[in-house]
């Protein structure tokens, strides 16, 4: 799973954080040019959002086999981009395809208010991969009006369908691409393209039961690579897979991944390869799980990938996964800093505040490394993770371990973005402004190391106890965020982390919890509209633990809300007994997941994680404004160039950083539209 934003710690100091089916590779005809040099890391701001530039550390000391690898990885990546904005909603292959003829082919006035706001609206879909927002899932309502919108598709000659561009225009249609509301059927609510028409949420739950209680241990991850679907009155998987739903999309994601066992560094990397290659063609769950216990076991080369059908979060049921792309490359001297955390897992295992019997008695092979992203897609996209530990079925976690990797160009490339607004407008005292200044970056970087390799990596279910996809049901995402923030948050306070030589004091512990407290209750809500509640799961889980651990330490003071000058501020008073919340809380969200509690799980997310105070909501919109600061961050790839020779052959490659993000999105529509 994934650490996905830079909301916590880093970003306390304001940053917040026409088809080309050809399968060979670009010819130098293409003639791209070679910028090298990153210059500014902002590349482009709208709406909401961002964009950022990453850089590809020391790419010119690989060997020519490794940089064809990361190139081949990147490709194989790319390739899948149209599964996961087809996952998002079926319209969206369409509005894009519709957005990119215009921006390609309009000859007209490109200018003015209205293709101001056409070209915002692009950029918006762009940059969530289809036309609901990436993290509050709401849809996009275009400010420009359907005459002009009309107008710009006949300039340029290009059909598309009414009923496509009234799910643009009509706001109560796909109103939300997942919404987690109790009170409603969350599978029909849900305007993504994981169900077929017709499919019921009583109908899913009652599918998967089934299955469930039927196959053997241990236990795939049920319908985690299928759209289900509703065929002569009985649901059926149409599994993503090749030759069949994507198909032709996954077929280029085998020829690069085929490519890229030509080059891998070693025997391990090659197998897991190949058996990634084998579940693409079959769609088999069973290789699927062969896949990632040997892609786990794989840890000796310098290149690394994330590549398959992941992550559940986009899905209200949190069973289907979206397609997602990292290739990554280890950062060798940042690594050893943080090695320490694997190394001693087994001692923050016995000395958690955890139930004994909820604790693993052997952790197995965690690996953690620093590493240097190259390119992302899909779900990973222009929205980035910052943090991830994979994989994700617990029984593969158990009994053969997990990596995690901290993305360190991207961490970089925010820090770099970034500035103290936040913290002067919503930190209380000079204190706590000067933890922040000086420990925030540092407090950041560790609190998502603990994160991912101890909290994601900790803890065991009881026997006989199913996967939290299927006794927590929607609410299991959002408890395992949970779950891992409280792991980092409980342990990054002990004198354990300046025993390892980590931190030099807990001033640096200080920082990321007044940074936490301040997020989780108040500067995250500028990313919500007004009114709006949180339904992203790594919102709801920072609520959670912040609102959790101020009602329940109110008696002595804890966390204490203040008012001054009219404004109001969250401040800790008692650092240790905070720790002791944190502590309570975690030690309640893994028993809760070790014994499969959905009552109590939801009653945790439903009463902490989901419902917004509407004045303290306004007053932070009010108080952020005029800050100007963007609530959410993304990037541009730098983009990968093959240099052949004259029979064709790569002889080396190079990393320009040449697009803008308008430039880069329509580039990806010219060379990887495979489904529209």
């Amino acid at each position: 799973m994934k650490r996905n934003d830079m909301t916590v710690g880093l970003l306390v100091l304001g940053i917040m954080a026409a088809s080309c089916s050809s399968k060979e590779a670009p010819s130098n005809e293409e003639k791209t040019e070679i910028v090298s040099e990153i210059g500014d890391v902002k590349v482009d701001r709208f709406a909401d959002i961002q964009v950022l530039r990453y850089e590809i550390n020391d790419f010119d000391k690989l060997s020519l086999d490794q940089k064809k690898l990361v190139y081949y990885l990147s490709q194989a990546g790319l390739a899948g981009r149209d599964i996961n904005w087809d996952q998002n909603n079926p319209y969206n292959l369409k509005i894009r395809k519709a957005i990119e003829h215009i921006f390609e082919h309009y000859k007209g006035e490109r200018s003015g208010d209205e293709w101001s706001k056409f070209e915002t609206y692009a950029k918006q879909v762009w940059f969530a991969n289809g036309i609901h927002h990436h993290y509050g899932m709401e849809k996009f309502n275009p400010k420009f009006s359907k005459d002009y919108f009309l107008s710009l598709l006949k300039a340029v000659n290009h059909q598309l369908d009414d009923d496509t561009v009234d799910v643009i225009f009509n706001p109560e249609r796909a109103k939300l691409r997942k919404i987690k509301d109790p009170k409603l059927d969350i599978i029909v609510a849900s305007a993504n393209g994981f169900y077929g028409p017709g499919v019921t949420q009583k109908m899913v739950e009652k599918f998967y039961a089934g299955k469930t209680n039927t196959d053997p241990k241990p236990p795939v991850e049920h319908g985690l690579n299928s759209t289900l679907i509703l065929k002569d009155g009985k649901l059926y998987e149409d599994v993503w897979k090749s030759g069949g739903k994507y198909g032709k999309a996954i077929d280029q994601v085998i020829y690069w991944l085929e490519k890229a066992t030509t080059v891998a560094e070693n025997a391990d990397q090659k197998a897991a390869l190949e058996k990634l290659i084998d579940y693409y063609k079959t769609g088999d769950l069973k290789t699927w799980d062969d896949y990632n216990v040997l892609w786990t076991k794989s840890t000796k080369g310098d290149i690394d990938w994330i590549n398959g059908f992941i992550e559940v979060y986009g899905d209200a049921l949190g069973i289907k996964a979206s397609f997602e792309s990292i290739v990554q490359i280890t950062d060798f001297e940042a690594s050893k800093q943080m090695k320490v955390l694997a190394e001693n897992a087994q001692w923050f295992e016995d000395n958690s505040p955890l139930i004994p019997e909820h604790k693993k008695k052997e952790v197995k092979g965690i690996s953690y490394k620093v590493v240097q992203t190259a390119s992302e897609s899909g779900d990973a996209s222009p929205s980035t993770p910052i943090g991830v530990n994979l994989p994700n079925n617990n029984w593969i976690r158990e009994e053969h371990g997990s990596k995690s990797v901290s993305l360190g160009n991207i961490i970089s490339a925010y820090d770099k973005a970034g500035g103290k607004g936040l913290v002067d407008e919503f930190a209380y005292s000079d204190e706590e402004k000067r933890l922040a200044q000086q420990h925030s970056y540092l407090a950041g970087k560790l609190h998502t190391a603990l994160h991912e390799v101890i909290g994601h990596a900790s803890g065991q279910l009881n026997p006989g106890i199913g996967q939290p996809s299927e006794t927590l049901k929607q609410y299991a995402s959002t408890l395992e965020e949970a779950r891992a923030d409280l792991v980092g948050l409980y342990y990054i306070m002990d004198k354990k982390m300046i025993d390892l030589g980590l931190i030099e004091s807990l001033d640096v512990a200080k920082a990321e919890y007044d940074g936490y407290i301040r997020n989780g209750l108040m500067t995250q809500l500028q990313r919500l509209e007004l009114g709006q509640s949180l339904q992203e799961e790594h919102m709801q889980n920072r609520q959670l633990v912040a609102k959790w651990v101020l009602e329940k330490g109110q008696r002595d003071k804890v966390v204490e809300k203040v008012m001054k000058d009219g404004k109001t501020y969250f401040v800790v008073r008692d650092y240790a007994k905070l720790r002791d919340l944190f502590g309570q809380l975690l030690k309640e969200i893994q028993r809760i997941k070790s014994e499969g509690d959905f009552k109590a799980g939801q009653a945790l997310v439903d009463n902490y994680g989901v419902k917004v105070d509407y004045a303290l909501h306004k007053e932070v919109l009010e108080r952020v404004k005029p800050l100007n600061i963007a609530p959410y961050y993304g990037f541009v790839n730098p983009t990968l160039v093959p240099v052949l020779n004259k029979n064709g052959e790569i002889i080396d490659v190079k990393v320009s950083y040449d697009k803008n993000f308008v430039e880069q999105m329509l580039d990806y529509g010219k060379k990887y539209s495979f489904l529209n």
